[in-house]
């Protein structure tokens, strides 16, 4: 049995010793090139030719969800890079947070996957031609479960998370797209940017109901990882990393692709912050590293994740990409919820409306 990646640990051990607040430097490195990103992708597995390099790696601080950073960069934060997930470039851009990506300087730009590079609302270039996003890592939000202690049968529909056999034995994303995502599923919004006031109405009951058998709602990918391997909750809305990681800790934990509603799909990657204040050079490198062969294998067995770089997935063996579920990118995305952009009323009322539906309201 493999033990759990030294991903986990890492975060754990940072988890116990750092301040949860976002701007916090969790690991004070290359002060050269600040990075803004989720708890996790820290280690040097994911940019091993930048610390080749440079001999060390860059600065990381961390946010919670991308609502929390949205707000840090628009109060003054200053950082170089950021990994936002697509649905949320637009707003960053148009909020004047960030500043176009030279693609001449991006040796895998060519090589980038054109069927997610094609997707709705990707954002990875405007009008103008200009390029804001470099899409890094797409994969799911979806069913997860503890293959030994829910029966199958129990879990056709994503309804189950509000079956009341489930108390306290679930958990969710403290994500508002996340959580959105699966009422959105459930109450058949397929195109959230076309929900209407009644069925988010409808959604808000269904995330009251889930609340009520929440065991916990997880901020990042230890906490998930870790409940479920410990046997704390059985029932997930999670990343796919959640059972990647799980599975090399030896638990029997398993996704779930063909509920009844289905699943959420996203699209994350990095973008270049206005007004960055450590080296440009570093930052382009540090995007270069990140878009390797070797990295895409990492992030696929390890994660669960695909990699945004056609030619370096191409690298992996056919059937470890077919296991995973990312050998065709149209079927990956079939019948799913893309998380595209929400309007910024509707958005604003989710954020509103899940903050009370946390609270017990």
């Amino acid at each position: 049995m493999r033990t759990i990646s030294r991903r986990v640990t890492l975060a754990a051990a940072l988890s116990a010793a750092l301040s949860a607040s976002a701007a916090t430097a969790a690991l004070a490195q290359d002060t050269d090139l600040t990075i803004f990103d989720w708890s996790g992708y820290e280690i040097p597995e994911f940019h091993p030719d930048y610390i080749a390099k440079y001999g060390d790696g860059p600065t990381f601080t961390f946010f919670g969800d991308e609502e929390e950073a949205f707000q840090k960069l628009r109060s003054g934060f200053k950082s170089d890079l950021a990994h936002p997930c697509s649905q949320n470039v637009v707003k960053w851009r148009d909020a004047g947070l960030l500043q176009p990506i030279d693609t001449s300087r991006i040796a895998g730009w060519k090589d980038l996957n054109p069927s997610i590079m094609a997707m709705k609302d990707l954002a990875t270039a405007t009008a103008d031609g200009k390029a804001w996003f470099m899409p890094w890592e797409w994969g799911n939000t979806l069913l997860t479960y503890n293959a030994e202690k829910v029966d199958e049968k129990d879990i056709q529909s994503l309804r189950s998370f509000a079956d009341p056999k489930f108390k306290d034995r679930v958990s969710i994303g403290d994500s508002v797209d996340d959580a959105y995502a699966l009422a959105s599923l459930v109450v058949g919004v397929k195109d959230w940017t076309q929900m209407t006031d009644e069925q988010f109405k409808e959604a808000s009951a269904f995330l009251r109901e889930v609340h009520k058998n929440v065991r916990l709602y997880w901020t990042d990918n230890t906490e998930i990882v870790q409940a479920m391997t410990s046997g704390e909750v059985d029932l997930a809305w999670a990343w796919n990393d959640a059972a990647a990681q799980s599975v090399l800790a030896g638990a029997p934990i398993k996704m779930k692709r063909d509920t009844a509603e289905g699943l959420s799909t996203w699209v994350c990657g990095y973008v270049r912050l206005k007004d960055a204040p450590g080296s440009e050079e570093k930052a382009y490198d540090y995007l270069n590293a990140i878009d390797t062969p070797a990295v895409a294998s990492y992030l696929l067995s390890d994660w669960g994740y695909g990699h945004a770089n056609a030619k370096s997935m191409a690298t992996i063996d056919p059937k470890v990409i077919a296991d995973q579920g990312y050998a065709d990118v149209d079927k990956f995305v079939d019948k799913t919820l893309f998380q595209s952009p929400v309007p910024t009323e509707l958005k604003q009322k989710m954020i509103a409306e899940f903050e009370k539906i946390k609270s017990g309201y």
